[in-house]
């Protein structure tokens, strides 16, 4: 039980820490450019002609993490879809989206901690939390690199399996390179890494967008700098937190 209080409590912190400066990063990195591509997709929405057809409903659905690749009926979408108000509420959403998300992820590497035994520092949760760069976010960045509003995507289901067959593949890859440490077990984490990429992601054949590419690009490098930072730190709060916990409970303070 004093374990589980350790991985609880040292999550809940790291998590809530993390998650916060994660969102003001987000406010001053990707949001902005977001906004940006929202006023492409508004406009190409605007301008679209095609009957009983809207090009904006469609960057809708996938700006909102879903674009089906299929067209669907625009009035079916507004009545089904919802988006958080500007300014506080959007904000506070945000916020609070990530802190949890930190949350979990912080309970899982401090799992990993409390699995592998013995003292644990801020380096050891920085290797780890960068290893959950590497799993969550270059792996998959890969193939399905982050994309802005008004950016045609391939079906939520499929990018959704290729994500995470790709992350459990890294990771399944990397413990076995480096915790195995045999040649048997480089070699077939070393197939694992490259697996998910020779069957290659969910693309769509038709791309054409009215976001500039620069945007796109610079959202790439915004939102993956903002993920190595996010997972560089609540690696090192994981470990810290977990480690002075951890010390406390054995010496009875």
């Amino acid at each position: 039980m004093s374990v589980f209080r350790s991985i609880v409590f040292s999550a809940v912190v790291s998590g809530l820490i993390a998650g916060s400066a994660v969102t003001i990063v987000q406010h001053f990195g990707t949001v902005p450019l977001i906004l940006k591509a929202e006023t492409y997709e508004r406009d190409e929405g605007q301008s679209a002609t095609t009957p009983a057809v809207s090009v904006a409903h469609e960057h809708g659905v996938q700006s909102s993490g879903g674009h089906d690749g299929h067209q669907h009926d625009a009035h079916e979408h507004d009545a089904a879809a919802w988006k958080p108000a500007e300014g506080l509420q959007r904000h506070s959403l945000t916020a609070a989206a990530n802190i949890l998300t930190a949350i979990g992820f912080s309970l899982l590497l401090a799992g990993i901690y409390a699995l592998r035994g013995g003292a644990v520092n801020w380096r050891d949760g920085l290797l780890w939390g960068l290893s959950g760069f590497v799993v969550f976010t270059i792996a998959p960045g890969l193939g399905l690199p982050p994309e802005l509003p008004g950016v045609p995507v391939a079906s939520l289901e499929q990018r959704q399996i290729w994500w995470i067959a790709t992350s459990v593949a890294t990771a399944s890859g990397l413990g076995l390179i480096f915790l195995q440490r045999s040649a048997w077990a480089a070699s077939l984490g070393f197939c694992l890494l490259v697996l998910p990429h020779l069957f290659g992601a969910p693309q769509l054949a038709d791309m054409h967008t009215e976001v500039p590419e620069a945007l796109s690009h610079r959202f790439v490098v915004a939102v993956t700098i903002t993920s190595l930072l996010f997972w560089a730190l609540l690696g090192c709060l994981t470990g810290v937190a977990y480690g002075s916990f951890t010390r406390r409970q054995r010496t009875g303070a």
